[in-house]
Parts: structure tokens; sequence; C-alpha cells
């Protein structure tokens, strides 16, 4: 055989190793190697989907946690303002119940400054009535001079 031959020969067969190629076995690379790209661009758009939620879900947590000091802020505020006011209306109940105490010491005082002069007149009249009998030398009898006693109490 020449070699026109054999190169025509090898020709044909490289045709139909070509042709049985292209047929059977380069579809399935093709259909892999497509599927692999299709696989490859899924997982790419899931991570950006998943950078996009992970932002999402950061703005919510800034959120929440800025509502979330907001509010105890706030609570704060009030928690001290609801301090103050007890303390203001301690301080009230406590004013009020000195001005009570005061007062009932006040009467109280007036009370016994009343009941010492009343001792203070007895013993007066009765020193009085003592002076009187040694002056006149007899005794004075006080259920008889009641009234003057009386005005004489009163006087005093």
């Amino acid at each position: 055989m020449s070699i026109n031959a054999t190169l025509i020969i090898q020709m044909i067969v490289f045709l139909i190793l070509v042709g049985f190629t292209m047929k059977y076995v380069w579809p399935p690379i093709a259909k892999a190697l497509d599927e692999r790209a299709s696989k490859i661009a899924a997982g790419l758009s899931a991570a950006d989907k998943a950078k996009a939620d992970l932002a999402v879900a950061n703005q919510r947590v800034e959120q929440q946690l800025s509502a979330a000091r907001t509010d105890a802020a706030k609570r704060l505020a009030d928690a001290e303002r609801l301090a103050q006011q007890m303390v203001e209306e301690a301080k009230g109940r406590a004013s009020e119940e000195a001005a009570k105490i005061i007062a009932a010491a006040r009467a109280e005082a007036e009370q016994e400054s009343m009941k010492a002069r009343e001792v203070l007149r007895e013993q007066v009249a009765g020193l009085a009535v003592k002076g009187a009998e040694q002056i006149l030398r007899k005794e004075v009898n006080a259920a008889v001079h009641a009234e003057l006693l009386g005005r004489l109490k009163a006087e005093l």
C-alpha cells in the first residue's frame, strides 16, 4: 500500500471517530459541563441572595437594637421620673405629718399651759384664803365664799 491509501483510510477512521465522538461522547460531556455551569451560576446567585438577606437581616437587627435602646432609655427616664415623683410625694407627706405633729404639740402645750394656769390659780386662791385667814385670824369657809373665790380665780 501506498501512503495515499493509508492516509485516506486514516482520514476515514478519523472521520468515523469524530462522528462517533460527536454523536455519543460529546453530548453527555457538554450536558455535564452545562449542568456544572448552571450549578455554579445557581450557587453564585444563592450566594448573592444570601449576602442580600444578610444585609437585610443586619439592617433589621440594627433597627431592633435601636428600638431596644430607645425603649430602654424611655423606661429609664420613666423610672427616674417615677422615683422623683415618689420622693416629692414622700416629702409632701412628711411635711404634712410634721405640720400635724407640730399642731398637736402646740395644742398639747396649750392644754398643759391652761392646766398649769388653772393649778396656779387654785394655788393662788388657796394662798389668798390662807393669807386672808391669817389677816382676819379666823377661818374663812370656802364653801360659803365659793362665788368670791371663783371671781378671784377669773381675775387671776
